[in-house]
């Protein structure tokens, strides 16, 4: 009989271990553990199986079920097996002892040992971890050593002796690290950049610790994530920035570098679509990785261990890459904030596609030890609803389906190819659980989606591209330093236009547009606030007045100024238009500079002429040209408002508004109110005023 895969998984009540295909059913012997559990993991090996409970820890036999050995430490957190599975380290959250020293919470246990009856189980070593990030040692694929990251070095150690420090890499600000998983014993380092320095990538051979073999400095690099092939003879190093600076991702900025062990090869792997790195993965030959990278929707492409692009996918919303364990397949799907879809391909077959499958809002994706299964999960607490198990066979059917309340943590068992027998992974299709089909049963056949509104008007109409996605045959996603977004495909800010008229480029040079005039105008009246475009109609019409004036034959007397309009004008009303131009001062500072400039070229034209003189139909200093009419002599005029009356009249109405509102102040007076000192000389005018407007009318 086909040995069955197997997963373990972790819920709000309890463990549970299932034997996958081709049985589906709970592992025999494994009594299920009640009650809560902080967290669970299988060794790499795929040998023992572990979990943290509030009593402490519990190790199984991942065949059979049965506990091989329990771990006499509580509030255990974190949990961790070296490569091999002989030693299991646990990790508790930090606390201070009576004395106010830090309690080592970080042990290392041996997972199996030979303990006479009665004996408590010993730990190896012990250290103190306060972070909870990067906790675990890292051990040698052989077990021989292991290594811990202190302040400004790597603490190497022999795995048999933790008490004693077996060796150190002096680096100044390390901050990561990360040992290969091959046969050869590597380590890389990372140094985040200080005091103007770039930060750095080195590779050393253990324990030669004084010159690195390999090393890439570079800029933009916050903190990175180490990736080792599964040979152990290059490296992957994801770069990543906390803030972009350019303004273009809100997430910062990545760039991806390729380092061989021995140091003949380090580069920095270009990529040809802008956006942020999504997910990159090796395969398990170690000869080709995948990366996801770009706006969506993102562009998925295969390199070479030279970084050498070998093929690309379509353009789709997607955001991870995983290879099957025999690098026969590879999976590209976009989960988080996207459909769920995952797409499967044969690398074995061209590239070919091998289906889609729709695997709704999964927060866990694994491919089996055997190629032929895809697990996916959704966990709380991202989310607490739909909660569940589901296995897909890799040709794109539903195999088993459980739903469970509150899961959280899903993974399958370590198991190598030698322990399934050969064959193609497609084929035969087999039988699915019944699970499945009550899953299926349930399911609801998608209707053909309706699409988007359209207006009546483009009903029948191809869709014109800047509505459309880069991977439906749109323009592509194009970003400019943050501070506004390229128009090309309906992410900027659409050209202005108006129904039926031509864009400005298709319009011949020189020539108006539907906007406006050719000579700017239409374009400065677009920046002006309300009331400088008032001023500015105003200006108009005294321009109006001043031609027509000029056209009856009046011209300017300069050696006898005619009265302003200023002066005929009263106190209140002068104060008013003292305070207008005050604001419409201040309004014109804080226009834009080419306001301004559109603003002082204005006024200039106003008060210069073709020559730079004073112009001839300037409204002030007016008379009756005497050669129009010498019979009488020349009237004072005064300016007024376009659609005023008379200068008379127009005085006539400011001096009864003035006796109005000095009766006013009179009844307030009378009332009890304190009025203030200019309040009361504006009432003892009202004699002058009265005499005034007596005056006035009596001409009139």
């Amino acid at each position: 009989m086909a040995v069955p895969t197997q997963f373990a998984y972790r819920t709000l009540k309890g463990i549970g271990i299932v034997d996958a295909a081709p049985v589906y059913e709970p592992l025999p012997g494994f009594q299920r553990p009640e009650g809560n559990s902080r967290c669970c993991v299988y060794s790499p090996c795929g040998r023992y199986f572990a979990w943290a409970s509030n009593e402490g820890v519990t190790v199984i036999d991942a065949s059979v079920g049965h506990v091989i050995t329990t771990l006499p430490t509580p509030n255990v957190y974190e949990l961790g097996f070296s490569p091999r599975g002989s030693y299991i380290i646990t990790w508790e959250r930090p606390s201070k002892d009576e004395a106010g020293d830090a309690v080592k919470n970080l042990k290392v246990w041996r997972t199996v040992e030979d303990l006479p009856d009665g004996a408590e189980k010993q730990v190896v070593g012990r250290f103190v971890q306060k972070s909870q990030t990067g906790w675990n040692l890292q051990y040698t694929a052989d077990e021989r050593y292991c290594a811990r990251v202190v302040t400004n070095e790597v603490q190497f150690y022999e795995s048999g002796d933790l008490g004693t420090v077996w060796n150190k890499l002096r680096a100044e600000g390390v901050a990561d690290f990360a040992i290969s998983p091959g046969n050869t014993h590597s380590v890389a380092v990372f140094i985040p950049e200080r005091k103007g320095q770039p930060a750095a990538i080195k590779i050393f051979n253990v324990p030669q610790f004084v010159t690195p073999v390999s090393q890439k400095t570079f800029f933009k690099g916050d903190k990175v994530t180490l990736k080792w092939n599964q040979l152990g003879t290059t490296l992957i190093v994801l770069a990543q920035t906390e803030v972009d600076k350019t303004g273009k991702s809100y997430y910062g900025e990545t760039t991806l570098y390729v380092l061989s062990a021995n140091g003949g090869f380090d580069s920095r792997i270009t990529l040809d679509k802008e956006g942020p790195i999504h997910d990159v993965s090796w395969s398990p030959n170690s000869k080709e990785f995948g990366v996801v990278y770009g706006f969506m929707p993102a562009k998925t492409t295969i390199f070479n261990q030279r970084a050498v692009a070998t093929h690309t996918f379509p353009l789709s919303p997607r955001n991870n890459i995983l290879f099957s364990p025999t690098g026969r397949f590879v999976l590209v799907a976009g989960f988080g904030n996207l459909a769920g879809q995952m797409d499967i391909y044969d690398l074995e077959k061209d590239y070919q596609k091998i289906c889609t499958i729709e695997g709704g809002n999964p927060s866990v994706c694994e491919w089996s030890p055997d190629s032929k299964y895809i697990l996916t999960a959704t966990t709380s607490p991202r989310l607490r609803v739909d909660n569940g198990v589901r296995l897909w066979h890799v040709g794109g059917g539903i195999m088993y389906n459980e739903d469970m309340v509150e899961l959280y943590h899903v993974t399958w068992r370590p198991q190598a190819l030698d322990n399934f027998s050969p064959g193609d992974q497609l084929h035969p299709v087999p039988t699915p659980h019944a699970s499945a089909l009550a899953y299926l049963s349930t399911v609801k056949t998608p209707s053909k989606p309706a699409g988007a509104y359209r207006p009546p008007g483009a009903r029948g109409t191809s869709t014109p591209l800047h509505f459309k996605r880069e991977d439906e045959g749109g323009a592509a996603h194009i970003v400019s330093n943050g501070t506004s977004l390229v128009g090309s495909n309906g992410f900027g800010k659409p050209r202005r236009q108006i129904p039926g008229a031509e864009t400005v480029d298709s319009l011949p040079p020189g020539a108006a547009s539907a906007n406006g005039p050719a000579s700017g105008a239409a374009e400065g009246d677009e920046n002006l606030s309300k009331a400088a475009l008032k001023n500015k109609k105003k200006r108009e019409a005294k321009k109006a007045k001043d031609a027509e004036a000029k056209a009856a034959g009046l011209t300017p007397t300069p050696d006898r100024p005619a009265t302003a309009s200023g002066e005929n004008r009263s106190p209140e009303r002068r104060d008013r238009r003292e305070h207008q131009r005050s604001r419409s001062k201040g309004q014109q500072d804080i226009r834009t500079p080419s306001q301004q400039r559109y603003r002082s070229n204005t006024h200039q034209g106003k008060h210069n002429g073709p020559n730079g003189n004073a112009p001839a139909g300037h409204m002030n200093n007016l008379s009756i040209n005497p050669t129009a009419t010498r019979a009488q002599d020349p009237p004072e005029l005064s300016v007024t408002s376009p659609g005023g009356g008379s200068p008379n009249a127009k005085k006539l109405r400011g001096l009864q508004k003035k006796i109005r509102a000095i009766e006013d102040l009179e009844m307030r007076l009378a009332g009890g109110e304190k009025l203030e000192d200019t309040q009361m000389k504006k009432i003892g005018t009202k004699v002058t005023v009265q005499a005034e407007l007596a005056a006035l009318e009596a001409e009139t």
